[in-house]
């Protein structure tokens, strides 16, 4: 059983305990999907303030819906489409304060105001991106991206 209290007093102790967590999920288990199932549940109890958490994987050069927690979502999003398809497409992260003023934004979830998409790279190929979202404006700043990309790089490593 998996018992995490991540509460840290700050921004870069949250990071630093859910990258500690998520080593420990994701530590000898090869299966890609259970992996990303943990970290997108590890996120959505962690992480303050956040109304979706997970991950879209590169189908045949196609974002499809991977594992996640909150609201139903958009199954498929081409690259170069909405926040996650500009992270696939740049293979860049993504930070965006009001996803509202983002060109080509996708509303799978009305409520999403700010977003954060990482996309997850491994030997070169893009396995897919982590997506998190906020119903708060400009909710992300440059310690999430930095604390995300962490994440990702973690995750990328067990996929």
């Amino acid at each position: 059983m998996y018992d995490f209290k991540i509460d840290g007093a700050t921004k870069a102790q949250m990071y630093d305990d859910l990258a500690s967590a998520l080593k420990g999920l994701v530590h000898g288990e090869p299966d890609p999907i259970a992996n990303m199932a943990n970290a997108a549940a590890l996120l959505w109890e962690a992480m303050p303030d956040i109304n979706w958490a997970g991950f879209y994987r590169n189908v045949d050069g196609e974002l499809v819906l991977g594992p996640f927690q909150g609201r139903p979502a958009c199954i498929r999003i081409k690259f170069g489409d909405g926040v996650c398809g500009a992270a696939a497409a740049t293979r860049e992260t993504q930070l965006v304060e009001d996803v509202h003023a983002f060109p080509g934004h996708i509303a799978c979830d009305a409520a999403s105001e700010s977003e954060v998409v990482v996309p997850l790279i491994k030997d070169g190929e893009l396995l897919g991106v982590l997506d998190i979202d906020s119903p708060s404006k400009a909710r992300f700043d440059a310690e999430d991206k930095k604390g995300c990309e962490r994440l990702a790089a973690i995750l990328v490593e067990a996929l």
